[in-house]
């Protein structure tokens, strides 16, 4: 047996969306499986040049998880070629991909049948939040909530352009974590969310401007993490009048804009002109999901 899995990207924290809204995007982590005498991981991409390749890769590490939950031990050893263009540590969902691939692998090595609902309840139980596994998992934009069980509504997420804009530095979710606070008072609180719930009354709406706006306003998370990334104040208001909005991706270094169709293709050249410390790059969202193929 022979199979292909291929699961996108995502962004996540769409503004103020923390830990609860996200969107796939197309940048893949694919593997190409054939079952050999002994496990082995290898990859000619420059993302995973330096992962384990035995059965301490992640990868194998989830599948493995997911095996022993459902009353097997051993999984049958296989020669996985990786290949991925997300780079690692940038608030694009790499371990979220990884951790999508490790649940599918298990469900076809093991014929396990796993329904889109189980998976994601196992991602989400490995994650603690459903904003990167959702959307890679289902594609699409994806909100979605966790607290023992998991709710999600997928909406559409159309006639808008995607913008990545990368810094050449790695930034751990660990440390992005400890720049928050550890509680918000009642008032900022309240706020915060109203914030957020107008936010998802715009992706219900397609409304980008209002999205935008929203985005600038979060108090969840970018108040504290934006000082992780410099020139992040010097480009939001280098682009104000050209973006709907931008917002840090995950827990970033890496910033999203979303920008209005006819115009982004003129002003990208001029973007990388003017701010070539960062990688920018055109992205199209997935509205399909994680792909397993059985060659």
């Amino acid at each position: 047996m022979s199979l292909e899995i291929k699961v996108p990207a995502s962004t996540s924290n769409l503004g103020a969306g923390f830990d609860s809204i996200g969107l796939a995007l197309e940048l893949y982590l694919e593997l190409k499986v054939t079952q050999a005498a002994e496990w082995n991981f290898y990859s000619s991409s420059v993302f995973l040049k330096d992962l384990p390749a035995g059965t301490d890769n992640f990868i194998y590490k989830i599948a493995s998880q997911v095996a022993r939950e459902f009353g097997t031990e051993e999984l049958p050893p296989c020669l996985i070629e990786m290949k991925s263009d997300i780079p690692l540590a940038r608030g694009l969902g790499s371990s979220a991909t990884a951790t999508i691939a490790g649940i599918e692998l298990a469900d076809q090595l093991l014929a396990l049948k796993l329904g889109e609902n189980k998976k994601l309840e196992i991602a989400t139980a490995i994650e603690g939040h459903p904003d990167n596994v959702a959307p890679s998992l289902m594609g699409g934009c994806v909100i979605g909530h966790y607290d023992s069980e998991v709710n999600w509504v997928k909406l559409p997420f159309e006639n808008v352009a995607v913008v990545a804009i990368i810094p050449d530095f790695e930034l751990k979710t660990k440390t992005a974590r400890e720049a928050l606070p550890r509680e918000l008072d009642y008032q900022t609180s309240v706020l915060a969310s109203s914030i957020a719930n107008v936010s998802v009354a715009a992706i219900c709406q397609q409304d980008w401007e209002l999205l935008g706006k929203m985005m600038k306003k979060d108090l969840f998370h970018q108040p504290y993490r934006k000082a992780l990334v410099p020139h992040y104040d010097e480009l939001e208001a280098y682009l104000e009048t050209d973006v709907y909005g931008m917002f840090l991706s995950g827990a970033g270094p890496a910033i999203i804009s979303l920008v209005n169709v006819s115009k982004v293709k003129k002003k990208l050249p001029e973007w990388k002109r003017d701010f070539p410390g960062f990688e920018w790059r055109l992205l199209s969202v997935d509205h399909t999901g994680a792909k397993v193929i059985k060659t």
